[in-house]
């Protein structure tokens, strides 16, 4: 793509007068993110690709009406994709459970195969205690862990203030370590005492 797009406020305005070059660019370094977003929210690659085009499409729509109040261009596409996936779940009318294997990463070492096996068994602990969260929570960590959002460009997406944000990831964060904890107990549990079930 040309190198004369470099600034962003420069590439908006350009966009927002209808330059489709410029709308390119914007696409070229927003789209994997939304996409990643939508997927994450979906669980389906298909309708992940659907609703990442129909978020670039209404952006192209709007992008007149774009203005930088402090935050910046990817915030307002978040919003987008939020609202375009929540459209998404009540039409379907149920709840996709989050990819939270995908998105989190594996951490691997093969040189120390116990290290392995316990940095596994941390990671799907760890995943249990997420999927217990509701949506709501499950969306914030993605947003600030996975697409590393500030509370104000969350709180934009979610529709929330700044604050709101600020307290329920507080909320999540309490939630997550006692269901972490009992996890842990669980699974030690199991493994001081293993085959008592059977």
């Amino acid at each position: 793509m040309a190198e004369k797009y470099t600034k962003e406020e420069e590439i908006l305005k350009r966009a927002s007068q209808g330059d489709a070059e410029a709308f390119g660019v914007l696409y070229e370094r927003y789209a994997p993110r939304i996409f990643n977003y939508v997927y994450y929210r979906t669980g389906n690659v298909h309708d992940a690709e659907d609703l990442t085009a129909r978020v670039f499409q209404r952006a192209l729509k709007h992008i007149h009406r774009y203005t930088d109040r402090g935050l910046p261009f990817s915030a307002w596409l978040y919003r987008i994709a939020h609202n375009l996936v929540a459209n998404w779940h009540r039409d379907h009318s149920h709840h996709q459970e989050i990819a939270l294997d995908e998105v989190l990463p594996t951490r691997t070492s093969s040189d120390h195969p116990e290290a392995t096996f316990l940095q596994n068994e941390e990671q799907e602990i760890l995943l249990r205690a997420i999927r217990r969260l509701p949506p709501n929570r499950q969306h914030l960590l993605i947003l600030k862990f996975v697409e590393d959002l500030s509370n104000a460009e969350i709180g934009r997406i979610m529709g929330r203030s700044e604050g709101a944000i600020k307290s329920l990831y507080h909320r999540t964060l309490l939630a997550l370590r006692a269901y972490l904890e009992e996890e842990s107990e669980y699974w030690q549990e199991s493994l001081l005492h293993p085959g008592e079930e059977e």
